[in-house]
């Protein structure tokens, strides 16, 4: 069974989507149907795992939390779980290309494929594929927009400088 809620956040109301057994995913306002499959859902506000996230969440866009503590439960396959897992890794505010990441995980020759992984990544913020950038740094796809990804960077890097 899976239960979902709505966080208001500066880059647009997220759907957040969770299982019994942790956070399934964090869906974009503008998310495209066949990028995070998922059965039906049941609203539910006061699921401990939903209440958990968005409070985390929230931290994250308030600026005292740069690291999260959930429960994780997404599904896809065990390569896209590696890669998943390896972008929680990646420190808050720095950046990471597709060739690290392929190399963090085992898989140096597979850097399309981790690209592949990235773009369905259903966990976006939590697992931060926003920090994935290309070899030359650039900016390059993702599932929120450029423009939310731009906005989680600078947010990111903002937060860092205060501290």
């Amino acid at each position: 069974m899976l239960y979902r809620t709505s966080l208001p956040s500066p880059i647009g109301t997220l759907t957040l989507v969770a299982s019994d057994a942790g956070l399934v995913a964090i869906l974009w306002p503008d998310e495209a149907p066949d990028r995070v499959r998922l059965g039906d859902a049941s609203e539910r506000d006061d699921h401990p795992v939903l209440a958990a996230a968005a409070a985390q969440l929230s931290g994250y866009f308030a600026g005292t939390r740069t690291a999260f503590d959930l429960p994780l439960d997404p599904q896809g396959t065990p390569f896209q779980r590696d890669v998943w897992l390896a972008l929680a890794d990646i420190p808050f505010a720095e950046t990471r290309s597709y060739a690290e990441i392929a190399r963090a995980i085992g898989r140096p020759t597979a850097t399309r494929a981790v690209g592949a992984a990235n773009g369905r990544n259903p966990l976006s913020i939590v697992a931060p594929c926003h920090r994935v950038v290309g070899a030359n740094g650039a900016l390059t796809g993702f599932a929120g927009g450029l423009p939310a990804k731009r906005f989680l960077l600078d947010h990111e890097r903002h937060i860092s400088e205060a501290w």
